[in-house]
C-alpha cells in the first residue's frame, strides 16, 4: 500500500473500507447460504468453531506456563542525579474536579527528580469545573494545567496529542483520574529502556485493581473485574513478551520513548481504544513492546450501569483496531497477525459467543433433566467446555494470586452470568460501532478505594538507586 493510501487506512476515522465492507458482506451472503443449504457445510463451520476454541483455550493455559518460567525483574541499576533522563507525565481528564486532588497528591509522591519531570494535566476547554478546581490546587512546580482546544473528536487520544506536542521528556507517560502509580514505576521503566536499548519503545506497567474502603453493594461485579486485569497484566502480557509478540496495550500507564511517539504520530484521536492499536502501531515500525513490574493502582467502574458503557467501547475500539489493522499486511509478520489474533479477534470472538453457547449448553442440559437422561453434548463439544471454563478460571486465579486480588470458588460460579454481560456488552458495542463510532463513553470515578497490600518485587531497590 502506498504511503499516502496506508496512513488514510492507518486510523479509525473510516470504520470500513469499501473493499472491507465488500468482502464482509460477500463472505457473511455465502456463509449463511451454504450453511442453509449443505448441512454439511453448518457442520464443518460447528466443529471449526469448536477447535478454535479449544486452541485458545491451550494457549491461554500455555501462557501460565510461559509466564511461570519467565525471569524475576532485576532490581534497578543506580544512577547518578545528572544521569537520570526527562521524563513527560500526562493526565487527560475530563469532568473529573471531585478525584482530582486525589490524583494530584499521588503524582507528588513520584519517586523521581523534581528537575527531571515535566507534567500536564490536559483538561477540555469546556470542562470549566475541572479547570477551576485545578486553579485551586497547589500544583508542583513541574506540573502544570493544559487546556486543550475545542475540536473533533472530543476524545482522550486527541487531548494526549495535544499533550505530546509540547513534551520536551525523552520518555512519556500517561496516567487516569484515578490512578495510584507505585512511586518507583517512573525509576524501573527508565531502567528498562537504558537496559534494552532503542528498540524498545514502550514498556507497560501492570494495572491492579484496588479493594473499597466501605462495603461495595456490587462486590462480584468488582472481583470479575479485578480478576479480568489480573489475568491480562500478570499473565497475558508477560508472557507474550517472553515470547516475542506485540499486544494491545492499557489505557494508562504505557511509558514511551519520545521520539518514537511523535514519529508515529502518537494516537489515533478516533479510535476510541487508542492504546491497542497503538501497541501494534508500534510493533508494525519494527520496534519492540515489555513489560515492568511496579504497577498502577485503578478503581473498578462500579455497578453495570456504569460497567456496561465502558465495556461497551473497548470492545467498540477493539472491533476499530481489527478493523484498521486488516486494511494492510505491511510490518505485522506472522508474530503480529498471530498476536492480533489471538488478543483483539480472541476476546471479541468470545464475547461475541459466550451468550449464545452458555445458552445453548443450558437448554440441551434442561432438556436432558427434563427426559432424565445425560445431557447429549458431543464429546468435542464437553471438551470444549471444560477446557475452556477451566482454562479462564486457572488464569485468573494464577494472575489474581500475583496481583493479591481474591478470587475464589464464588468468583468463579459468579463468572458464568459474567460473560453474559460481555456478550450484551458486545452486542451493544457492535451497534454502537455503526451509529456513533467515535464517542466516547465517559467512565466516572470515584475515590472510595485504597491500595491492595501487595509483596514489593524488589524492596527498597530503586531508592537506593536514586
Amino acid at each position: 500500500m502506498a504511503g499516502s493510501e496506508q496512513r488514510s487506512a492507518g486510523t479509525a476515522r473510516i470504520t470500513l473500507t469499501r473493499s472491507q465492507a465488500i468482502a464482509i458482506g460477500v463472505f457473511s451472503t455465502l456463509s449463511l447460504a451454504g450453511a442453509c443449504l449443505l448441512p454439511r457445510l453448518a457442520s464443518f463451520y460447528l466443529i471449526s468453531a469448536q477447535v478454535g476454541f479449544l486452541a485458545l483455550a491451550i494457549w491461554r493455559l500455555s501462557l501460565i506456563v510461559v509466564q511461570a518460567k519467565a525471569p524475576r525483574p532485576n532490581p534497578p541499576g543506580s544512577w547518578s542525579h545528572d544521569e537520570w533522563p526527562h521524563y513527560t507525565i500526562v493526565a487527560a481528564l475530563y469532568h473529573e474536579a471531585q478525584i482530582l486532588p486525589h490524583l494530584v497528591e499521588r503524582l507528588d509522591e513520584i519517586d523521581y527528580p523534581r528537575d527531571r519531570l515535566q507534567g500536564f494535566l490536559a483538561l477540555e476547554a469546556d470542562d470549566h469545573a475541572t479547570i477551576a478546581a485545578a486553579s485551586q490546587l497547589s500544583l508542583p512546580d513541574w506540573l502544570s494545567v493544559l487546556v486543550v482546544p475545542p475540536g473533533a473528536p472530543k476524545t482522550k487520544p486527541r487531548a494526549l496529542n495535544y499533550a505530546l506536542a509540547r513534551a520536551t521528556g525523552d520518555f512519556l507517560t500517561i496516567y487516569d483520574a484515578e490512578d495510584a502509580p507505585d512511586p518507583l514505576q517512573l525509576k524501573e521503566a527508565a531502567m528498562k529502556f537504558r537496559d534494552e536499548g532503542d528498540s524498545l519503545a514502550c514498556v507497560q506497567a501492570p494495572l491492579r485493581i484496588r479493594s473499597r474502603q466501605k462495603n461495595s453493594p456490587h462486590p462480584l461485579l468488582d472481583r470479575q473485574f479485578a480478576a479480568e486485569y489480573a489475568a491480562l497484566f500478570e499473565i497475558t502480557l508477560p508472557a507474550m513478551v517472553q515470547l516475542g509478540l506485540p499486544f494491545p496495550l492499557g489505557g494508562t500507564s504505557n511509558h514511551f520513548r519520545v521520539s518514537v511517539l511523535k514519529a508515529l504520530g502518537g494516537w489515533d484521536a478516533w479510535n476510541v481504544t487508542e492504546d491497542a492499536d497503538l501497541g501494534f502501531r508500534i510493533w508494525r515500525s519494527g520496534l519492540r513492546l515489555s513489560v515492568i513490574s511496579r504497577p498502577t493502582y485503578e478503581t473498578p467502574p462500579g455497578p453495570v450501569r456504569l460497567w456496561l458503557p465502558q465495556r461497551t467501547r473497548w470492545l467498540k475500539g477493539y472491533l476499530q483496531t481489527l478493523a484498521v489493522h486488516t486494511r494492510w499486511t505491511e510490518g505485522m509478520g506472522w508474530r503480529g497477525w498471530a498476536a492480533l489474533i489471538l488478543t483483539i479477534g480472541a476476546g471479541l470472538g468470545s464475547a461475541a459467543v459466550h451468550a449464545g453457547c452458555m445458552a445453548w449448553v443450558a437448554v440441551v442440559c434442561l432438556m436432558s433433566a427434563m427426559d432424565r437422561q445425560l445431557p447429549s453434548l458431543s464429546i468435542m463439544g464437553w471438551t470444549v467446555l471444560i477446557v475452556g471454563v477451566a482454562a479462564a478460571w486457572i488464569t485468573k486465579h494464577r494472575g489474581a494470586r500475583i496481583a493479591g486480588t481474591p478470587y475464589g470458588p464464588l468468583d468463579m460460579a459468579a463468572s458464568l452470568p459474567y460473560w453474559f454481560l460481555l456478550s450484551l456488552a458486545f452486542m451493544h458495542a457492535a451497534v454502537r460501532l455503526a451509529l456513533e463510532p467515535h464517542r466516547w463513553d465517559k467512565t466516572p470515578h470515584q475515590d472510595d478505594v485504597e491500595p491492595i497490600s501487595v509483596p514489593d518485587p524488589y524492596p527498597d531497590a530503586g531508592r537506593a538507586a536514586a
